[in-house]
């Protein structure tokens, strides 16, 4: 089988979408699509492309019963524009391929981050890692964003003092703040990409990382929609319940209680959207 050609990715290719106020996703280039994952997985008894429901059918098979590694087959390359916090909680995933540029080369931009304030919020009183729901009063929010801002540009110009003085760019960089633009070209197969973004997309995670992994979403369906159609039915829209939350759920549907603690029975309810 030739190279496989996917006419609406090769239309958003190099494309900037823009993800804040100075952030961005490009799709630079993709290997496969949902043909090369039908043409992976019937290869063992030489059968290719079928019909697009048929190749709609597999795929779904495939991702349901967890075969994945005919999704592996499927490659995508970005490149992005983040701020450095998100780009730390980004490079956990550990299974993709990236080249970031580097402050020890390169004279950094005086670009940061600043958040929208309805964004701001204060600290979440029972999760350690999170934001409250209700965000701060316009007032404070503002005040919040000023003092930012003041950090910021204190930094910089702190760093470009440094760097005209003739300072190694490697140290001079060091004092520059989380809210710093960094980019890099980041390349995953398509198997790894949905586990990503099934964390990334999850209520769960840093609103900031998940406006990107929302774009990044968006391009992944360009290059592989059958594939991102099974992902969103099983993955995004399904939910995993252990084996006490299934006994759980008979006994509710056959009108007993459910026997789980309070906090396991709110967990259960949360992932059956009830």
């Amino acid at each position: 089988m030739a190279r496989c050609i996917v006419p609406e990715a090769d239309e958003v290719l190099d494309r900037e979408f823009k993800v804040h106020e100075l952030g961005f996703v490009r799709l630079v280039d993709y290997l496969g699509g949902d043909a090369r994952i039908v043409q992976s997985a019937r290869v063992s008894y030489g059968e290719g492309t079928k019909t697009v429901h048929e190749d709609a059918g597999l795929i779904d098979y495939l991702l349901r019963n967890e075969h994945t590694s005919p999704f592996e087959q499927v490659v995508l390359t970005f490149h992005i524009k983040m701020p450095v916090f998100v780009a730390r909680q980004w490079i956990r995933h550990r299974t993709a391929r990236v080249n970031e540029i580097s402050g020890r080369y390169s004279v950094m931009k005086d670009e940061f981050w600043l958040p929208a304030p309805g964004d701001l919020a204060l600290q979440s009183k029972d999760n350690k890692q999170g934001r409250q729901a209700e965000p701060l009063p316009p007032d404070a929010a503002e005040r919040v964003i000023a003092g930012l801002r003041d950090g910021q540009r204190a930094a910089y110009a702190s760093y470009k003092e440094l760097v005209d003085s003739g300072l190694a760019r490697e140290i001079a960089r060091v004092n520059l703040p989380l809210s710093l633009y960094t980019e890099w070209y980041w390349q995953m197969d398509l198997h790894n990409l949905f586990r990503f973004l099934a964390l990334r997309l999850d209520a769960h995670a840093q609103k900031e990382i998940r406006d990107y992994a929302a774009v990044i979403l968006t391009l992944t369906e360009k290059v592989a929609p059958l594939a991102t159609a099974a992902f969103r039915r099983h993955a995004l829209g399904g939910a995993r319940l252990s084996s006490d939350e299934l006994s759980a759920l008979r006994s509710m549907l056959s009108g007993r209680e459910a026997g789980l603690p309070e906090k396991e029975l709110a967990r259960l309810k949360e992932k059956l959207g009830i």
